[in-house]
């Protein structure tokens, strides 16, 4: 099966296949980034669909001829009885192959130009912590498939930060992932089978999604700390990343054209890259998000570069944030225990909830494409705004009202609702109460977020 690859040194895509027995790789200018994997995985996939029926022409795909490789592989074939042919070249693992600290030090180098700081540590932490005391003084090429499938069987034993549990297969995953890259890796370089074929990554549970609903929202917001409130709002009203809102400065929100300016993120309590390029981006501020900066410029606008900070003018801590007010503060609500991520998470379900476009909900939250709205959030929507089908049935009879045949009354035994008239008494008027009040923010002694 064929694979999308990265060239550590160029940080370049190309196809890596097998074609008659032979290993072809196609290399391509395309920098690494998730809609060209997706864009070469499409093409492979076809590839790899017309090898199968044998219609494949390679001169035609790539426009040249296919170029002259070594020989088929033979895996643990023999000899040839009585000719002396050598089997392959893979049959029998090198025996001159680095060890293993040294190659996965070498491609740490290599490859840390392209990542992120935080990437960085927590691919050096994985090295340092489990990969290099399990196999460091061994040879690449003898690292077989039984010792990576028990060295995860070892991770899956190991105690986790909490003491009553063990690594999660999400974390386990992560410790996998740089040892295939470097086997991987190895067995390119060094003309060796890599022992990491066919491991499949552990299945992970998806994350639960569990946003706020609005009388939540009201309630955290009029009961948290003055400090506080401005803080809450932008977060659960823009959809920001923990990283993102506590990077925040003065210099990105333009009050002028009502607009945050998402450039820089706060990852391991140090200023970082933002998570992916779509990140950047220009969030558009409510009343309520507008109100609550000018409150927290009126604080520390001339006091820290940082619109949300400590009393040093530094960013927030997360994790003391987390331990002193965001765990008191549900605790003291009597809301369940949850993640602050949430706020995000609540911020996509209310826009959808209200109706808005979801190209532009998917770009305030820094998507590319709106699959993770339908794919997550979209289920939540139903509870919040009863559009279950009945709003398309309004608008068609609206629509159609002078048109549509007068219909027989619904017999009693029949459970079909009756069809809605066009401008019906006993529909419910818009709510004009949920929209925000002017000056929400300008007095903090209020305990609600809306009227």
């Amino acid at each position: 099966m064929g694979s999308i690859r990265v060239q550590p040194t160029k940080g370049t895509l190309f196809m890596d296949f097998r074609l008659n027995g032979k290993r072809v790789r196609e290399y391509t200018a395309l920098p690494d980034t998730p809609p060209n994997r997706k864009r070469l995985q499409k093409a492979l996939d076809r590839i790899e669909t017309e090898i199968a029926l044998g219609s494949f022409d390679y001169a035609k795909t790539f426009g040249k001829p296919l170029p002259q490789e070594r020989a088929p592989e033979a895996d643990n074939a023999p000899q040839a009885a009585g000719k002396g042919t050598p089997a392959s070249p893979r049959a029998h693992p090198p025996t001159n192959t680095p060890l293993f600290r040294d190659f996965a030090n070498q491609w740490f180098t290599e490859s840390a130009v392209q990542w992120r700081r935080s990437y960085c540590i927590t691919q050096r932490g994985a090295l340092d912590k489990y990969l290099i005391p399990e196999f460091g003084d061994k040879p690449l090429a003898q690292i077989n498939k039984a010792d990576v499938l028990a060295f995860r069987a070892k991770l899956a034993t190991l105690q986790a930060r909490k003491a009553e549990s063990t690594l999660s297969n999400r974390r386990i995953n992560a410790v996998m992932k740089p040892l295939r890259q470097i086997l991987n890796e190895a067995a390119d370089r060094y003309e060796f089978n890599s022992a990491f074929r066919n491991i499949k990554p552990l299945r992970i549970k998806r994350s639960d999604v569990m946003p706020f609903t609005l009388d939540e929202v009201q309630a955290i917001l009029g009961r948290a700390r003055e400090d506080y409130k401005p803080y809450f709002a932008v977060r659960f009203f823009t959809g920001m990343r923990t990283g993102e809102v506590h990077g925040l400065k003065w210099k990105y929100v333009d009050f002028e054209r009502r607009l945050i300016l998402v450039r820089e993120s706060i990852v391991l309590g140090e200023e970082d890259d933002l998570k992916t390029d779509s990140s950047q981006r220009d969030i558009q501020m409510t009343q309520i998000v507008y109100e609550a900066l000018a409150a927290q410029h009126a604080r520390t606008g001339k006091f820290s570069a940082y619109v949300f900070c400590n009393q040093a003018g530094n960013p927030i801590d997360n994790k003391n944030f987390i331990n002193r007010v965001w765990s008191p503060l549900l605790r003291n609500l009597g809301l369940a225990h949850r993640k602050a991520y949430q706020m995000r998470h609540t911020a996509a379900t209310l826009w959808l909830a209200s109706g808005e476009a979801p190209e532009w909900i998917a770009r305030q939250l820094g998507h590319t494409t709106t699959e993770m709205l339908f794919r997550v959030y979209s289920r939540f929507v139903p509870n919040l705004t009863r559009q279950d089908g009945s709003a398309i049935d309004r608008l068609l009879t609206r629509s159609f009202a002078d048109r549509l045949p007068k219909l027989p009354p619904v017999p009693a035994t029949d459970n079909r609702p009756a069809p809605v008239a066009a401008n019906d008494p006993d529909q419910p008027a818009p709510d004009a109460s949920a929209q925000p009040p002017p000056g929400l923010f300008a007095d903090w002694g209020r305990r609600a977020a809306f009227g």
